[in-house]
This record gives structure tokens, C-alpha cells and sequence, in this order.
């Protein structure tokens, strides 16, 4: 291992950037019913020695939770980001065999916060289309630039109301126009604390279509997004700058995968 990279790891601060899953938490109306865990064994005495024994079954949707969309997830005009068709080769009851979960490398990056509450004047309360002008704010504001490869990660203050299902449901989304100017900017990924990157419902005018971001980031510039970020205690310590690690299941055929990323400072 390299010299000191140890102890820098084990002395850094580590932020637990994912939601907690449970039945009935935020989830997109598409995939519904997110999560579900049913205790199939249960510890119960009589079985002829002391020890016992617990276990459940999982049922999840790929893109419930805190979770990373795989390059498959979306298409334009009939084709993946690397211009591949999708037909009946590539995809089937059994999932989608090219761009899959599984195909996603971890993810380790330099990690950047675009705050977006930090730079409203008082009083003000976020949009409901957050557009390029403030994530630009919210960049200058800490002094950063953006670099390629980067892990932009947005906070709208929408995390906070995660355990308020209507409130969280109802909260903000990226704009079309702003997720192009990110995906310029070249980024291995990027995430926030909203249920969709977009606003669900909003067609956009230019693309002439709803969730704009997806097809700007995904469909175009085969950029990952994170969705149901936790990033409010990164904020509430000021943190802009970080290292970012994030690790997507491998799952194969999977459009997308439950993470558990962390921010490391």
C-alpha cells in the first residue's frame, strides 16, 4: 500500500451519504412498491440447541433508495449513450446485457457540493426548476472550479424531509438547461437529494420531453446519476470539497443498483 494512504484513510472523517430503505419510504411512481423485507425465519425456541437464527427476503426495486443509474437506464431515439440499438439482443425479460449495473466500475472521484440553500438570499426558498445560474452560484461561492471526472453532487435541502413522503416527493428538480451545462463540464457522476435529478412531470421545452437531465447526462454523455442522496450533515460542516466513493452492486441485467456511497474529508 502506498505510503501514508492508510492512515489518511483511517484518519479521515467519513459521511454516510445514503437514505435509510424501508417499506414506504419516497419512491418514484414507476417503481413502486421501492422496498420490502419479509423475516421468512424467525428465532424461536424448541429447535434443539441454544442457538437461533434470523432471516429475511428482499424485494426491491433497482432504483429505489439511494441508488446509481446504470448506462441502460435510458435511451434516446432507440439508442444507448455508446449508440448502441436496443432490440430484443441486448434486452429481455431477464434484464438488459449491455450498460448493465454490473458493468460499473467503483466509483472514486474528487468530490464537489453544489449547496444550493447556501446561496439564497434570506427567505428565499429553493425553485422548483433549479437552473445553471445557481449551481454556479452555489460552485463560486465555495471557491472550486469543476474538473473532469468530478462527483457533483447537488443539495437542495429536500433531504432533510426524507421521512415526510409527501413533502420529500414534492420536492425540486435540475433543470433540462442546467444538467446540459453539467454534463459540459464532463463529470463521472452526479447526484442529489431529490427523488428523480429532474422535476417528475416537467416536460421540457427544448428536448420536448420529460426527465430532461437523463437524457443530457445518460443518453448523451454517459454520465451516472445518484438519486436520494443524503448531503445534509456534509453541509451543515461546511464541507465543499471531498473524496467520493461509491460502489454499485453486480447485478447483472440491472438498469441500476442500491449504493451506499460516503463522502471521506
Amino acid at each position: 500500500m502506498r505510503a501514508g494512504l492508510l492512515d489518511a484513510l483511517l484518519d479521515a472523517r467519513v459521511y454516510d451519504l445514503e437514505q435509510p430503505r424501508y417499506a414506504g419510504a419516497p419512491t418514484f411512481p414507476a417503481h413502486e412498491p421501492g422496498f420490502m423485507l419479509f423475516l421468512h425465519r424467525r428465532h424461536e425456541a424448541g429447535l434443539g440447541e441454544a442457538r437461533t437464527s434470523a432471516s429475511g427476503l428482499i424485494v426491491t426495486a433497482e432504483h429505489s433508495g439511494t441508488h446509481i443509474d446504470a448506462l441502460c437506464h435510458q435511451a434516446e431515439d432507440g439508442r444507448l449513450c455508446d449508440g448502441t440499438r436496443v432490440d430484443a439482443t441486448i434486452q429481455g425479460p431477464t434484464g438488459v446485457t449491455h450498460l448493465d449495473a454490473a458493468s460499473i466500475e467503483p466509483l472514486r472521484a474528487r468530490g464537489v457540493l453544489l449547496d444550493v440553500p447556501a446561496v439564497l438570499d434570506d427567505g428565499a426558498t429553493v425553485p422548483t426548476l433549479i437552473g445553471s445560474d445557481l449551481l454556479q452560484r452555489a460552485l463560486e461561492a465555495r471557491g472550486l472550479e469543476l474538473r473532469p471526472g468530478d462527483a457533483v453532487l447537488v443539495r437542495t435541502g429536500n433531504g432533510a424531509h426524507f421521512h415526510e413522503r409527501a413533502r420529500y416527493e414534492a420536492g425540486p428538480g435540475i433543470a433540462g438547461e442546467a444538467s446540459a451545462w453539467l454534463a459540459a463540464q464532463a463529470p463521472l457522476v452526479v447526484g442529489s437529494d431529490t427523488m428523480a435529478w429532474d422535476l417528475p412531470g416537467h416536460r421540457d421545452p427544448q428536448l420536448d420531453c420529460t426527465l430532461p437531465g437523463h437524457v443530457h447526462l445518460i443518453c448523451r454523455a454517459g454520465v451516472h446519476i445518484v438519486e436520494n442522496l443524503a448531503l445534509e450533515e456534509l453541509a451543515a460542516d461546511g464541507v465543499g470539497e471531498f473524496a467520493f466513493l461509491c460502489l454499485p452492486l453486480k447485478m447483472r441485467g440491472a438498469t441500476g443498483s442500491p449504493v451506499r456511497p460516503v463522502a471521506l474529508v
